[in-house]
C-alpha cells in the first residue's frame, strides 16, 4: 500500500462511520440522507432552486420532488427571491430550523466519542486539514458550499 493509499483508506472509512451516523439519526426523524443534506444546508443560507439541485447532485424534477416533501412536513418552503423575482430560493420554516438543530445535537453526540479522543490543538488541526481536502479553505461559506463536489 502506497503511502497516499493509507490516506485515502482513512478518509473512505471514516466517511463511511459518518454517513452511517447521519443515515441512522435522518432514518430516526424520517428524513432520508439528501434530506438530511437539505435542512443542513438551509440552516444558514437561502439558496436557489438551481444551486441545491447542483450542489445535491439532483435534476430539477428531485429537487422539485424532494422540496415538495419537506414542504408537505412544513420544514421548508420556497419563494420568489427578493433579487430576482424570477428565481425561486428555497428557505427553512421555524419547525425546520428546530429540527435541523436537533439533528445537530444528535450528530455531534454521536460523534464526539470518536472526536473527543483528539487534544484540541489536534482537533483544530484536523478541521483545517479536512477543510484543505473539501476546498474549503480561505472561502466564504457561499463559495465553500456551491463548489463543493
Amino acid at each position: 500500500m502506497k503511502p497516499d493509499d493509507a490516506l485515502e483508506d482513512a478518509l473512505v472509512r471514516v466517511s463511511f462511520r459518518v454517513m452511517a451516523v447521519l443515515t441512522r439519526i435522518g432514518s430516526e426523524h424520517d428524513l432520508s440522507l439528501t434530506q438530511l443534506r437539505l435542512l443542513g444546508l438551509l440552516r444558514d443560507r437561502r439558496p436557489r432552486m438551481t444551486d441545491l439541485a447542483a450542489f445535491l447532485g439532483l435534476d430539477k424534477s428531485t429537487m422539485s420532488g424532494l422540496v415538495e416533501r419537506a414542504e408537505r412536513r412544513g420544514l421548508v418552503a420556497r419563494g420568489k427571491s427578493p433579487e430576482d423575482r424570477r428565481v425561486v430560493d428555497v428557505t427553512i420554516t421555524p419547525a425546520g430550523r428546530e429540527l435541523a438543530e436537533r439533528l445537530q445535537e444528535e450528530v455531534n453526540a454521536t460523534l464526539a466519542p470518536f472526536t473527543d479522543r483528539l487534544e484540541p490543538a489536534d482537533r483544530h488541526l484536523l478541521t483545517h486539514l479536512l477543510d484543505t481536502i473539501a476546498g474549503n479553505s480561505g472561502h466564504s461559506d457561499e463559495e465553500r458550499w456551491l463548489n463543493a463536489p
